[in-house]
């Protein structure tokens, strides 16, 4: 088990590609601690991980509240005495619709950014201290290939996920002394209900990305769990500030 007894919190742990964060993690040996705004699908997903003979918990976290993002932390501390890990899944993209940049409205764009920039802002500022104590932990950010490509009609989308980059670069140089590792996992267009369902796409859109795929296939929500394990286990130590593209060969970079 590559994350025995490791204390991990997985934001928006309950659905889509998180959910099956939460669920090989707690196969790999980690006490799973699901954050989202529902508590109802994250206790499901718990209920899942007990009975397969893991650990887990649910709380009810919006990430872009700073109050929330505190009581995450110490209740993970309280329940489990640590956070070995921090994987900032959460995002807005369900609920989006493709759209010209300039008819994104300021209440749209500043929703994005709460949420995809701020929110794992502020689950760091949370987890950091308690680490920091530790003198070693793992941040593992989620940005977005559409911020590699200049996917358009996805404007504040692209724009939130290139932002993340940035955040952890800087992170990673301010933290690193400590023996924290902040790194960015970089999906590609991952077929979830969030994407095939997205308003104002074009018809057939899935099927194209499939052929510009160098693996000429679509992404599935289990393909980026392999990589999220590497940089949750010990064996990412000496890795810090890095973007890791999981695309199938679509963006190169």
């Amino acid at each position: 088990m590559r994350l025995k007894d490791k204390v991990v919190i997985v934001t928006g742990g309950n659905q889509g590609i998180g959910r099956d964060y939460s669920l090989r993690f707690a196969l790999e040996g980690a006490k799973v601690v699901i954050c989202a705004r529902k508590l109802d699908t994250s206790q499901q997903v718990v209920d899942e991980i007990k009975a397969n003979g893991g650990e887990a918990m649910a709380l009810k976290v919006d990430v872009s509240n700073e109050e929330d993002t505190k009581m995450m932390a110490k209740k993970t501390v309280e329940k489990y005495g640590k956070i070995d890990v921090l994987l900032n899944n959460a995002a807005i993209y369900s609920g989006l619709s493709m759209q010209p940049w300039d008819t994104i409205t300021p209440e749209e764009w500043d929703w994005v950014f709460s949420v995809n920039v701020k929110g794992q802002w502020l689950t760091m500022k949370a987890v950091v201290p308690y680490m920091k104590q530790a003198g070693k932990g793992k941040i593992i950010n989620t940005a977005s290939t559409t911020m590699l490509m200049g996917i358009p009609f996805l404007l504040h989308y692209a724009a939130s996920k290139a932002a993340v980059m940035g955040l952890t670069r800087c992170a990673s140089a301010e933290l690193g002394e400590f023996g924290i590792t902040v790194n960015t996992i970089c999906p590609g267009l991952t077929l979830t209900a969030a994407s095939t369902e997205m308003p104002g796409q074009p018809p057939g859109l899935a099927e194209f990305v499939a052929s510009m795929v160098h693996l000429k296939r679509n992404q599935q929500p289990t393909d980026l769990v392999g990589p999220a394990l590497f940089l949750a286990s010990d064996d990412s130590d000496f890795m810090t500030g890095q973007l890791v593209a999981v695309d199938g060969g679509m963006a190169l970079h």
